[in-house]
This record gives structure tokens, sequence and C-alpha cells, in this order.
């Protein structure tokens, strides 16, 4: 199964995005549970709680409803294909 196939079987909503390199996202927050699949370059998502948590091409992220976050993309750019969880895991 694909990668898209994977996240659709997941969530609804889905849709992929990219980035250039260095591009930055301010602090913001969902009012539902993210499912995010990096499928190339890398992004870091900064959390009020101070971790970082850092994707690169095939890394998977479940970012829960409500949760602040920023982020900064890689040196190469980065892609990303997600989608609203229907179950949070």
């Amino acid at each position: 199964m694909d990668l898209e196939a994977r996240l659709r079987a997941e969530a609804r909503d889905v849709y992929g995005w990219s980035n250039g390199p260095g591009e930055r996202y301010g602090v913001h927050s969902h009012g539902y549970t993210k499912l995010l699949y990096c499928t190339r370059g890398s992004i870091d998502f900064l959390l009020a709680d101070g971790r970082t948590v850092s994707l690169r091409a095939g890394d998977r992220m479940v970012l829960p409803a409500g949760t602040p976050h920023s982020a900064v993309v890689g040196p190469e750019g980065c892609a990303c294909v997600e989608g609203k969880l229907a179950r949070p895991d």
C-alpha cells in the first residue's frame, strides 16, 4: 500500500503541501488531531513544552488537537501529506 493510500485509510481530509528551504510557521494549533507524513526533505516542529520533533522523509507524526506548535523547514525544503486523524492513537 502506498503512503497516500495508507494515510487515507487512517485519516480524512487528506492533502499534500510543500515548502522551500528555511520557511517558517508561527505558533498555532489545530482543533483536530493531525496525522502527518514527511515525504521529502525535512521539517522541525517546535512544541510549546520545548520539545522538537524532527521529521525526515518517511517519518510519521501524530499531533494531538490543541497542541501549540511552530515549524521550521530544513535546508532542502520539504513535502508532506497530512490529514485529520479519525481515531487518535
